[in-house]
């Protein structure tokens, strides 16, 4: 039987700090908590608090903590978007820090030979990489290094959301709850775009620009893109969403996909991580278009 894995450390109570009149000063997670002269927690830091120096400082330190937990987050996503083998050993470097243990917790990784996988729960001392399987034991992978699966790739992907949900499992990056789409057909060997998207009305372009931001969609010369490596080749799904004034009305345009020399790669070369990725970001922005007075679509 295989030793528990080290449990996450509970939530910490913030280290106060002295602030003016009387008030304590803390950071709790990357937020800026406050404590009265009685030591009771407030919802809010008031005005003459939150414009004193200490709290100017600590307001720079949540920033700093705001901005590394992006790049935690960013460099997380990267790992899964490439089923990237990540080493144990990084693992454990990373573990100790709130930002990187908070992402990193409860999603599903597996051997990067594959084999069973789990939901990661700690890194033990020895590099080993302790999960939850999908048996609810706990268990150790003693691979050198795992892959935090892509749900496209997971096996029975319905079961293990269902198993997930059963056992109150949160993820603080979208993996489970990340739509997956997978191909229905195979294109035509001369495909190379996809227009299931194309012609959606929105009333101006910084709506369509707005909400490709907001699901995290980097946007550059009139295209939502995001980017994906599928068997070890980079790919970069672009959606055009124009390139007018951002006040003037908007029409989104094809789907495709390129590779490194800039060209709409054939979609039957596809993998099935850039395609569900690529879907997901036109299927995000598509959503906002415009509609009829009847409520039905434009386009």
């Amino acid at each position: 039987m295989p030793t528990t894995p080290p449990a996450t450390p509970a939530a910490a109570e913030p280290l106060w700090v002295d602030g003016p009149d009387g008030y304590s000063l803390g950071i709790d997670g990357t937020t800026l908590a406050c404590r009265n002269a009685k030591g009771k927690r407030l919802k809010s830091v008031p005005k003459k608090v939150r414009d004193s120096a200490e709290a100017e400082q600590l307001v720079a330190l949540t920033q700093w903590l705001q901005r590394h937990e992006r790049e935690c987050r960013e460099r997380i996503e990267t790992w899964m978007l490439g089923s990237l083998p990540v080493p144990a050993a990084l693992l454990a470097e990373v573990w100790p820090d709130p930002s990187w243990r908070g992402l990193l917790e409860n999603l599903y990784v597996v051997p990067e030979a594959g084999g069973d996988g789990g939901f990661l729960r700690g890194v033990g001392e020895d590099g080993r990489i302790g999960v939850v399987d999908l048996d609810a034991e706990t268990a150790w992978i003693t691979a050198e290094r795992v892959v935090i699966a892509h749900p496209v790739h997971i096996e029975d992907l319905d079961d293990v959301r269902a198993f997930a949900v059963e056992l109150d499992i949160r993820q603080g990056v979208a993996q489970l709850t990340r739509e997956v789409y997978r191909r229905a057909a195979e294109p035509a060997a001369h495909a190379r775009s996809v227009a299931d998207y194309d012609g959606a009305e929105f009333h101006r372009l910084s709506e369509a620009t707005g909400r490709a931001e907001r699901g995290g969609f980097a946007v550059r010369g009139g295209y939502a893109v995001c980017r994906a490596v599928d068997a070890g080749r980079t790919v970069q799904a672009r959606y055009w969403i124009g390139s007018d004034a951002p006040d003037m009305p908007a029409y989104t345009g094809d789907l495709i996909w390129v590779g490194a020399d800039e060209r709409p790669l054939p979609l039957a070369d596809i993998g099935p991580i850039a395609w569900s990725e690529g879907i997901r970001m036109a299927e995000t922005i598509y959503a906002g278009r415009k509609v009829d007075d009847d409520g039905g679509p434009r386009a």
